[in-house]
């Protein structure tokens, strides 16, 4: 059997292909995906469900004239091996190689760069009105999940579809899931248009007619199962009263039925919604049979789905772990996670205490406004959303958090480069964002314990409160059985020094230390600080060793500007003290994803790094030295 995907490189090479070609195409691409991905790593059950979907949206439509919007666009795997990427697909989530999401500077086949969910209708809204203002003809088509219906700026932009633009296509992608079961109103209602007998039945006919006649006997009979499904199940359904015309429930992997209704569906002049069920993971069994645990996973045996052996506990799991006995100790204690109980380790905690575990779906803005109400009440909720996700809840820390002084503690999960997943998952401006909000303390972790620690001192505040710890493993340091309150703003002295001030925030301790001791070998005494705040800062520590330095030295896991080290300059300043200070962390860009270890590297977030920028003050010091004696 020839091999087909090898001979595609542009979506021009997928028109030519006959059904039973695409139906062999599709079985090669699930193929190449479990094999690929197996090696490298990255979103393996949303994408072999998508499969027939990329296929026929690129069969009768025209990329990249034509623009394709995939909602959170972990699940376009399919789509960057059909537009002239299947050669570099070895190389997606590696350094230097494909990312793992659309991304604009990669393809001018990838129109809209995405990693966040909720954003496809939207943005495809602004892109067809931009093409209606302009008099362009082209199509615009909006691929999201049935879990981005359970994110408010879905329903903000359904608010303005039809009032808008008369030609949007937008496909609803129904596997009830997101990265767990999905939850919540909407899930249930899409739900009972899928199980509804009357339906399925209605539409199973249909289908059978549109594969067998189309053209204008197709419409026909679209249109009388569309107004028959509205009359099944109530007084207008939900697309139909946001001004969209509903189209489905359909097989979402039955080739011939969905070319046929997208050949429909470009024709009309009026926004459309395509009901499309599929089944994540489809074609490999192990992502069937585990659809949570493959959604996005490390490196597998491509054969069994096997995956090696965890060992080492990471920071989520001590996150989980610890939290478990906080609320078993405390019944006031409650979770709260946004459609994140895997990522955040969550589903550790529900089993134990089920009835105060609240997945609130992929809403941020919710979580945190309901997270504030519960604290009204006397409770105090633990908000696990990862850093990145929480730049969405911005307003409802300030507005509805921090402005009522209320106890929320916010578990910033990936506080730190999140690798492979790359910039719209780096958890980079976490501290900038938050240093500014009154009333808020800021924790950072040197190691597991002390991470544990910080949940008992969050526990016990009075307050809003936000912790953020990285992605995987830490040191490895064992957790005592109970923990203790941290004083808060208080740093801790590891090693102390008279000739420079190392601040190693977190994650950048190791580093810290590696920098005391090399500077050790050339002569200079240096102190090494765990800040554990980043706000407040510990003024009685910054001025110390400001006073008795020559030189401070902060290394963060963080963008530069507005982060830790920032602050420290403004506390140094404060105390209109003059001392010199080196800041290493991230530069003012949006990091590639790769290899942590080797992006440190290639930024100078390494203690090598951090000497060779101080040596200028170095030598200015030795000078002063060598002055003094001469």
């Amino acid at each position: 059997m020839s091999n087909i995907l090898e001979t595609i490189n542009s979506p021009a090479d997928v028109k030519k292909l006959s059904i039973a070609e695409l139906t062999q195409l599709a079985e090669e691409i699930r193929a190449r995906l479990i094999v690929g991905v197996a090696k490298t790593g990255g979103h393996i059950g949303p994408n072999l469900g998508v499969v027939e979907l990329t296929l026929a949206m690129h069969y009768v439509f025209d990329t990249p004239t034509d623009s394709f919007v995939f909602d959170v666009s972990h699940q376009a795997y399919v789509h960057k091996l059909l537009t002239g990427r299947e050669k570099l697909f070895h190389t997606i989530r590696q350094p230097g190689g494909l990312n793992g999401f659309m991304l604009r500077t990669e393809s001018e086949h990838d129109s809209y760069g995405a990693g966040h969910a909720g954003t496809a209708l939207s943005a495809a809204l602004g892109m067809a009105v931009g093409r209606d203002m302009a008099g362009g003809k082209e199509h615009i088509v909006a691929l999201a999940g049935d879990a981005a219906f359970t994110n408010g700026i879905s329903f903000e932009a359904l608010n303005n579809i039809a009032a808008q633009t008369k030609r949007l296509i937008v496909v609803l992608n129904d596997n009830a899931w997101s990265i767990d079961k999905n939850v919540g109103a909407i899930a249930e209602y899409f739900h009972k248009i899928v199980t509804n007998p009357t339906v399925s039945s209605l539409h199973d006919k249909a289908a059978d007619l549109l594969e067998r006649f189309g053209g204008k006997t197709a419409r026909h009979v679209v249109r009388k199962a569309e107004e028959a499904a509205k009359g099944l199940i109530g007084p207008g359904m939900l697309f139909e009263e946001f001004g969209l015309s509903y189209f489905g429930p359909l097989d979402g992997h039955n080739l011939p039925l969905l070319i046929e209704t997208f050949k429909y569906l470009k024709q009309q002049n009026r926004p459309v919604v395509l009901h499309a069920i599929t089944q994540k993971g489809r074609g490999f069994q192990p992502a069937i049979e585990k659809q949570k645990k493959f959604h996005g996973l490390g490196p597998y045996d491509a054969q069994t789905g096997e995956t090696k052996a965890a060992g080492q506990k990471t920071y989520s799991e001590i996150f989980a772990e610890s939290l478990t006995k906080l609320a078993t100790a405390n019944d006031k204690v409650v979770a709260i996670t946004a459609a994140m109980p895997n990522g955040t380790a969550l589903d550790l905690f529900r089993p134990h205490h089920p009835k105060r575990y609240f997945d609130v779906g992929i809403a941020e803005e919710h979580a945190v406004i309901f997270a504030a109400g519960m604290a009204t009440k006397g409770y105090k909720p633990f908000c696990a959303i990862y850093s990145t996700f929480l730049q969405r809840a911005f307003d409802q820390v300030v507005h509805d958090v921090c402005l009522q002084n209320l106890p929320v503690v916010f578990c910033m999960d990936r506080g730190g480069l999140s690798g492979d997943d790359g910039p719209t998952h780096h958890g980079l401006f976490d501290i900038s964002y938050l240093r500014s909000v009154p009333n808020l303390i800021h924790m950072v972790p040197k190691d597991e314990d002390e991470l544990s620690d910080m949940m008992y001192t969050a526990m016990l505040h009075d307050g809003p409160s936000a912790i953020r710890y990285p992605r995987g493993t830490g040191p490895g340091v064992a957790v005592k059985e109970r923990p203790k309150a941290i004083e808060i703003g208080k740093a801790e002295v590891i090693r102390d020094g008279a000739d420079v001030a190392i601040f190693g925030l977190g994650a950048m301790l190791p580093e810290a230390e590696r920098l005391a001791e090399m500077l050790k070998r050339e002569g200079f005494s240096a102190a090494v600080i765990n800040p554990r705040f980043a706000k407040p800062i510990d003024r009685d520590c910054v001025g110390e060793f400001g006073r008795r330095c020559g030189l401070v030295i902060t290394l963060e896991d963080h963008v530069l500007a507005g982060g830790f080290g920032s602050a420290v300059m403004e506390t140094l300043n404060e105390l209109e003290l003059q001392t010199s200070v080196v800041r290493v962390g991230w530069p003012d860009a949006f990091i590639e994803h790769g290899k942590v270890e080797s992006l440190r590297e290639k930024y100078g977030l390494t203690a090598e790094a951090a000497l060779e920028k101080a040596r200028p003050y170095l030598a200015k010091m030795m000078d002063q030295v060598l002055a003094k004696h001469s």
